[in-house]
């Protein structure tokens, strides 16, 4: 009875191994994967050079405002009532 199950054990376990040998589905699979990771990569590198440049720009901004506010507070303290 345990010999029929150790051969029935090891057949099972030689078709799980036979199953497992052609693997070029998933080397693909791996392969397509592979490729769009590099994409998205790709894409997020530009995304944050475009952050940067928004930024930049917003503090730029913000630095116009401030100056332009300061002008304007200069100029209503010179007028009196």
């Amino acid at each position: 009875m345990k010999i029929r199950l150790l051969a029935l054990a090891a057949i099972a376990s030689s078709a799980v191994l036979a199953g497992c040998s052609n693997n070029s589905a998933l080397e693909q699979s791996v392969a397509d994967l592979s490729s769009k990771v590099d994409s998205l990569s790709n894409q997020v590198s530009a995304l944050q050079g475009d952050v940067a440049d928004v930024a930049a720009a917003s503090a730029l901004a913000y630095d116009e405002a401030a100056r332009a506010n300061e002008r304007i507070d200069n100029m209503a303290q010179s007028y009196t009532k």
